[in-house]
């Protein structure tokens, strides 16, 4: 198999395809510097999921690079999807979402300290805490125990709903229909079929494709009820060329979505690094990550966003449009809500009404031998990973603050560069070099004697 076919993948990305046609918390303050978003990681896959209830969603962002006529995919699904569950929509709408859920960088400028010091005088009463509100065709193979319960034609893909009563005739089937088959697929298809699973096959159909006048295919959604909260990603791990890097967004009206299934792990957050890394901070974040995946055993689900849509801070992109959510799925907004058993809620302006879960899994077959089970929880608390610049005052304050401060600011810089290199891994005396290169000394200034400040004597050495 080339190269370019084993990188076919769909959305839930490499997770969830596997067959080839043959052929080639608190309010955050500061200002936000930059975003580590999905296009730092090689391979990578986003999926949006919409759940409320047993009602889903799923948006498939494609990363399939090769020939069109090369392109298909297959993806368990636990129903018969009609045509009316399926569509096309815009690769923005996710990169929206991926942009506004990115981890961020921040930084922040120290003030003068001797004007801190002063105001810190001056603030006898404690400041109140702030809270913010928060057309069915029927054709069996007997032979084969394979039915076709529906084809379509949606957008630029051709669509083929399969039933299978055993996985050697379904794959027996796909060979025959022109799919090449990786190793291991009969056995991973046979827990599928056990299940009730139905497969929802996908191809480019060329003359829709030329139609659109796009260069690259679009997401693909589906509409479904199913008790069961999950994403299939075995099948892909089956033709995949290394680790893939999955990204899935949920979006719910409860709280945050972890896994059941594998451990849900908070990054670290919230911490402060080197001002130097402002330069670089894909490399920093990559670094950090990889760091995370190998002390988690490679067996995690790393959380790195989770807040109610209806505000940030800082943002690194504007919210989703009520539109833009409308379209991954979110009815409810809008438009009030038709959730059973609800009555229909007048929306207040702007109020989403939606937490968004932005998860990062990096996968293989060995390590993540399950598909992806979810729940919902009802914590609605916020997170985001954050990390910090401090850059330290430069100017000439005069004051016993002020030399407290920067005889403060090595062992500050120190700090900083320990986090760095626990963080990444990286090597601490390079860590220390760029940093003294940078201004971020880690020598003591002299502290001048104390009647240098007496009868003027300051203001005559100027």
């Amino acid at each position: 198999m080339s190269r370019s076919l084993k990188k076919t993948l769909f959305a839930a990305a490499s997770a969830i395809t596997a067959v080839t046609l043959t052929g080639g918390a608190v309010a955050f303050c500061g200002f936000y510097v930059g975003k580590a978003d999905t296009k730092l990681f090689n391979k990578a896959s986003k999926v949006a999921i919409m759940r409320d209830g047993n009602r889903t969603v799923m948006t498939m962002a494609n990363d399939f690079q090769g020939e069109l006529t090369e392109f298909a995919t297959v993806i368990p699904v636990p129903v018969v999807l009609q045509e009316e569950q399926i569509h096309v929509t815009e690769n923005a709408i996710l990169d929206h979402l991926d942009a506004y859920t990115a981890p961020r960088l921040v930084e922040y400028f120290d003030e003068d300290p001797c004007v801190m010091y002063q105001r810190r005088e001056m603030a006898m009463m404690p400041q109140a805490a702030m809270t913010l509100g928060s057309a069915d065709k029927m054709r069996k193979k007997d032979s084969l125990g394979v039915t076709v319960e529906a084809e379509y034609t949606v957008g630029e893909y051709d669509i083929q709903i399969l039933l299978a009563d055993q996985s050697d005739g379904l794959a027996t089937w796909l060979k025959q229909n022109g799919y090449k088959l990786p190793d291991g697929t009969e056995k991973v298809l046979a827990s599928y079929i056990k299940q009730g699973t139905k497969f929802f096959v996908a191809k480019v159909n060329l003359e829709e494709q030329t139609a659109t006048g796009l260069k690259y295919l679009r997401p693909l959604q589906i509409a479904f009820e199913s008790p069961k909260f999950m994403l299939p990603i075995r099948l892909g791990t089956l033709n995949a060329d290394g680790k893939q890097e999955l990204f899935a967004f949920m979006l719910t009206r409860t709280g945050r979505v972890e896994t059941t299934n594998y451990r849900t792990v908070k990054l670290p957050t919230g911490v402060d690094i080197p001002v130097y890394v402002k330069n670089d901070f894909g490399s920093f974040y990559k670094s950090m990550f990889e760091q995370q995946v190998e002390k988690e055993n490679e067996r995690a689900v790393f959380l790195e966003y989770a807040w109610d849509m209806n505000w940030c801070d800082p943002c690194a992109a504007d919210p989703l449009s009520q539109d833009e959510l409308r379209e991954l799925g979110v009815y409810w907004v809008g438009g009030g809500g038709d959730k059973p058993g609800i009555l229909p809620r007048r929306p207040m302006p702007q109020a989403r009404d939606v937490y968004v879960t932005r998860l990062h899994i990096s996968y293989d077959a060995d390590h993540f031998p399950e598909d992806l089970m979810f729940k919902e929880t009802n914590d609605r608390s916020n997170y985001q990973g954050r990390y910090v610049l401090r850059h330290a005052y430069k100017g000439d304050a005069q004051c016993d603050a002020a030399e407290q401060y920067r005889a403060s600011l090595p062992k500050r810089f120190e700090s900083e560069a320990q986090t760095l290199a626990n963080l990444t891994g990286w090597d601490i005396d390079d860590i220390r070099d760029d940093m003294n290169e940078t201004g971020q000394s880690f020598e003591e200034p002299k502290k001048d004697s104390w009647w240098k400040r007496l009868w003027g004597n300051d203001a005559k050495e100027g």
